[in-house]
């Protein structure tokens, strides 16, 4: 019988959630790296016992952490045995993790500067990797989006990394701006038919495809609309909170903006709201269910401005139909006096066949439902805001 492996990040440390293929009974571990914000923790898909973490800290800077048993241990790529495990004030990666960014070949200088809409110069800044995706075919091939807006490979297990130019580098650069919570890049997608194919969503720039490997981009916003930017039909400026794809179909993506929830069926040239009988389309996460392409998952939220569920009822709300028709599923979850809210890599599907999904909230509870969201319950509760969520399927 297989087993599940759920990833956990929160704003004090990392959980790891182990249960059989019942999905009734959990084991809980953690935290890992107490005190330590994990903005994302995510296991390779070829190696079952590497997992890759993104920790972080005002004081201490960002490092990588990396587990070859499953999470039982870590260490970070590149120190030597017995080094420290923290890095010194204002080192942006430690010593461990070198994050090398892209120089101009005209100047020899770093491309750190973009610019805000009114023109005014503002240097790209490195705060946080917000999200970690391991290649399909290599344990040690494996991306990084940061905060400000870049991408970054790193092909030796997390020593080092090497930015992909071409993405910041794109002509629409000095037109990106930061959202509330920062100009991060938060989505990566990879298309197991298609592995020229990168698909990155920033927060608040837009969408981006590669089809030659992060050699060269273009924003994939046709059909987006924002009112609260100077040209709501831009090209880029669109504050995209998260893309979801099903692995069997790469042309179909699923987008929660911020407000509208949307549909491509090519591979983001172009995309139409799907918002349909939802209470609201304002939210942060999407998810497509593990072997159905047209049923996806959103947990609305109130307003850009409240950020908890209508009327405090937290709704998971499901379409089988592939977005307009939506249904709320309710069943053990809390119906009153609610008011967290589940951030953008807050929820994951296992691929089991009874499909497992799973999200986590602010308010520190884990919530999981093993028969595709008709009924859930609490894995855990009472830990730190959580960040993020991710699932692995052990054989």
């Amino acid at each position: 019988m297989s087993n599940v492996r759920v990833l956990v990040g929160t704003r004090k440390g990392a959980f790891i959630l182990t249960s059989d293929g019942k999905r009734e009974k959990w084991d809980v571990s953690g935290p890992h790296f107490a005190g330590w914000e994990i903005y994302h923790m995510k296991g390779s898909p070829v190696d079952p016992d590497r997992i890759y973490a993104s920790q972080t800290s005002g004081w201490f800077g960002q490092i990588i952490q990396r587990s070859d048993d499953g999470g039982k241990t870590w260490f970070q790529p590149g120190t030597p045995a017995g080094a420290p495990t923290t890095t010194p004030e204002g080192m942006p990666m430690g010593e461990s993790n070198k994050f090398v960014y892209d120089t101009s070949e005209e100047t020899g200088k770093p491309l750190t500067t973009h610019q805000f809409y009114d023109g005014t110069p503002h240097p790209w800044e490195f705060k946080r990797v917000w999200h970690i995706e391991p290649s399909l075919d290599n344990p040690d091939t494996v991306l990084a989006g940061i905060e400000d807006a870049a991408l970054f490979r790193s092909v030796d297990g997390g020593q080092m990394w090497s930015e992909l130019p071409g993405l910041r580098g794109h002509g629409t650069g000095s037109q990106w701006q930061p959202g509330a919570g920062g100009m991060c890049l938060h989505t990566i997608l990879l298309d197991p038919a298609k592995p020229e194919r990168i698909i990155v969503a920033i927060s608040a720039a837009g969408a981006f495809r590669s089809d030659d490997r992060g050699a060269t981009w273009k924003p994939i916003n046709k059909g987006l609309h924002s009112q609260y930017i100077p040209d709501p039909t831009a090209e880029v400026g669109h504050c995209v909170h998260h893309i979801a794809a099903h692995p069997s179909n790469g042309n179909l993506l699923f987008m929660q903006k911020h407000w509208d929830v949307l549909r491509s069926d090519d591979a983001g040239d172009s995309w139409h709201e799907i918002s349909g009988n939802l209470p609201t389309d304002f939210g942060f996460v999407i998810d497509v269910h593990a072997h159905e392409p047209e049923t996806v998952y959103v947990v609305p939220i109130k307003s850009d401005s409240e950020h908890y569920p209508p009327d405090g009822k937290l709704r998971v709300y499901r379409s089988r139909t592939g977005g307009n028709e939506w249904e709320a599923l309710t069943n053990g979850l809390p119906q009153a006096n609610c008011y967290v809210n589940v951030l953008r890599d807050a929820m994951a599907v296992d691929s089991l066949d009874s499909c497992g999904v799973y999200f986590g909230t602010t308010g520190g509870q884990v919530y999981g439902s093993a028969d595709a969201g008709d009924t859930w319950a609490p894995i855990v509760r009472d830990l730190p805001p959580v960040l993020s969520v991710e699932v692995q399927t052990l054989k």
